[in-house]
Parts: structure tokens; sequence; C-alpha cells
């Protein structure tokens, strides 16, 4: 039988691909690790697990709402305005299985076929997919190394068409772990609403920021850019509950009303259990939360130096989330390799080291390596990548 075009067309995820890979490499003895995931190595906190199991005890089993429990979306609302500052109503606000999720059942809700939406590179790697599952065209523009991979108010003027429907804004990024500063998203807003562009905040790593860098919402800016935006967030990152699928949307009430009815037709709701959790982590202790973002700065401080004293590597210090995305390109011409591809299949299969390369990401110069595990593997493992490009060039 003939597949339908649009999974056809689809791109695997190369964060996946790799992950998978190694494991499939350390199953079989090998000793790998693995810096491609994007997960926190944290366990979910205790506090989060026991409310979890008391709903279940207590016979919360069953369907829920398809925007999610009321008791959830009042948590996230509160979350937005002790975080935030901002105010949301609970019908401004979508529970989806998980922030991924939450932008594909968006951009089913906002786009129409060869509708633009515009995405700045380095992006991760869904949101291509995604837009093309909805029939619209994703619309690049690079943000430069030397603008620390964020894009411009000019760029972004220059790349608005009639088509035009929204523009990605991914702060603290994934993959390059940069924030977009108070001064730049105004300037990047201005632009939005002189176009009636809707901006898509995607800040699932709002939590994960270091040094004297600060988060800043575009939604905080001005109540005309509230309106413009649709925040997209979630638990897995902030509270390590990747596998509990948990993610939302709150911004404009008729996209979130589309969202929820397009939710009861796909997943009917999230799942139920899953979301008792998610209100234990917004309404329990942040201690937690706080504990792994201080443990991810101190891997990153620790880890920082020695990778940028690899030969032909370059890298900007991130101010957020748990990946570094280091340009390789002069690396890879040291060691005689062809492309960026062909380097990180060596390191996998000879130094045993799993990273992703950067082409998964629109920016074939690079790779993305995740500090989201040990201190004591991401030393080894930046030391097996120094001794085989060290040994390569020899």
């Amino acid at each position: 039988m003939k597949l339908a075009n649009r999974v056809q067309s689809l791109t695997p995820s190369t964060t996946l691909a790799i992950t998978a890979k190694a494991k499939e490499l350390k199953a079989q003895g090998l000793d790998i690790i693995g810096l491609g995931a994007g997960e926190p190595d944290y366990n979910t906190p205790k506090h989060i697990i026991d409310a979890a199991l008391l709903s279940m005890n207590e016979g919360q089993t069953k369907y829920t709402p398809s925007a999610g429990l009321p008791k959830l979306k009042e948590a996230i609302a509160a979350k937005l305005k002790r975080d935030q500052g901002l105010d949301y109503k609970p019908s401004e606000i979508a529970v989806g299985s998980g922030a991924k999720h939450s932008l594909y059942t968006l951009f089913q809700a906002i786009l129409d076929e060869e509708d633009e939406v515009i995405v700045p590179i380095p992006y991760w790697v869904s949101y291509p997919e995604q837009i093309k599952l909805a029939d619209g065209k994703p619309v690049y523009i690079v943000g430069t190394e030397e603008n620390q991979y964020k894009i411009t108010k000019e760029q972004l003027e220059q790349a608005i068409t009639e088509k035009t429907k929204a523009v990605i804004i991914n702060s603290p990024s994934n993959p390059t772990g940069m924030l977009y500063s108070r001064e730049e998203l105004a300037a990047i807003g201005e632009v939005c609403l002189a176009h009636d562009i809707l901006i898509v905040s995607d800040e699932i790593y709002e939590k994960l920021v270091y040094g004297k860098a600060k988060h800043t919402s575009i939604a905080e800016i001005s109540p005309e850019l509230k309106k413009q935006t649709i925040i997209i967030n979630g638990v897995s990152k902030s509270h390590s509950m990747t596998g509990w699928r948990i993610g939302y949307a709150a911004g404009d009430e008729s996209i979130i009303k589309a969202m929820a009815n397009l939710a009861s037709h796909s997943t009917s709701n999230p799942t139920t259990t899953a979301q008792y959790g998610a209100i234990a982590a917004y309404e329990g202790t942040q201690e937690p939360v706080e504990e792994m973002r201080q443990a991810f700065e101190g891997r990153l401080n620790k880890i920082y130096d020695k990778l940028v004293e690899i030969p032909g590597v370059s890298c900007i210090k991130p101010q957020g989330a748990f990946y570094l995305f280091p340009n390789v390109k002069r690396a890879v011409e040291l060691t005689g390799y062809s492309n960026v591809e062909d380097f990180t299949t060596a390191l996998l299969e000879e130094a045993q080291v799993a990273v992703i390369p950067g082409s998964g990401f629109g920016a074939p110069d690079n790779i993305r390596l995740s500090y989201a595990t040990s201190l004591e593997l991401l030393e080894a493992a930046v030391e097996r990548i120094h001794s085989f490009v060290n040994s390569k060039m020899a």
C-alpha cells in the first residue's frame, strides 16, 4: 500500500536516531557515552511521583476534559502569574501530551496550505516537520554565530511575505542554549505587531538559565504582545518529567479552543495520572528544580573550558538549556573527514561517544552535546573526543 505523502516526506528525528544507535551499541557491550538525549538525568522529584500514585489509588484513572484538568490549568495559570507576571484564564490554557504535542496541535489549528512559518536556524528538529504536516511551509532565517545564533528584527522584516502566519522564538534555545534579551524580543515583537504575525514562544527550558542571564517571555513585554503570543511550555525539562508527557499552550482563547477540539479527536486527553503529577510539580516545592539547575550550571562551567581546548573546536558558552553546540568545521578538516556526519559516525564507532550532527538542526558545521549526564561521564567523553581528534591529526 502506498503511504501518504505527508509521512513519506518526513525527516526522521536525528536526536532519536542517534540515541537509538548508541543504545544498540551499548547493548552489544560497548562502553558508549551518549551525549545525545535531550532529557535530564535526574529522576522525577518524589513528591510528584507520590501525588501521581495517590491519584491512582484514589480512583483518578478516568477521562478528563480534552484541554486538561481544571485544577491543572489553575496551577499553570498561577505559575504564569508567579514567574512571568502574566494573567491567563483557564479558557486560555490547553494542556497537551507534552509540549511537542501542544506545538503539533497548534500548527494544525492555525495553518492552511502554503501558510508560512518563520523558523530561525539553528532550530529544534521537529519544528519544520510539524509545520509541513499541517500543510504549511517553513521559511528559514539563519541566526549567525556572530549574533549568538539569534535572528534580528531586520532579518525578520525581510523574510515576511503575505503568506507569513507565525514566527517561532525558542529561548533558551535547543540546540544552542542562547537566550533572547528583553530588548531583542521587544524589537522582534514590534515587527510581528506591525505585520499581525503570531508569535510561537517555546519556553520549555525557561527554568534552566545560568550565570547572570535572565529568561524573559516575549508575552511579558506588553499587553499587545501577550495577545499576539502563544506560549508553549511544560514540565518535561524543568521537573525532569520527560516521560510523563505533559505540556501546555497559553494564549488567544479562540486558538486554545480550536486546539482543545482537535485534541478531543486525537488523544482525548493528556494522561490523567500524569496531570496529577504536574499539579504537584507546579504547586509543590520548587527546590528540586533549583538543585537540578545548579547541577547543570556546575557541569557546564567545568566542561566548557575542556571542550574549547580541542583543536578545531569553537563554541559560544550557552546561557541556558543543557546543550553545547560547538562549531567543529575546522576539526572535521583537520581530521580528514568530508563532513560532520562522517566525523560523528567515526566518533561513535571509534571513540564510542554519541553526539548529534548539527545538520538535523539546520547547522551542518556544528554538533550538539547534552550535558544532562554525570560530570564523570562528561569529562570522559570530552577526553575521548580530544584524543580522537589528536589521533586523526597525527
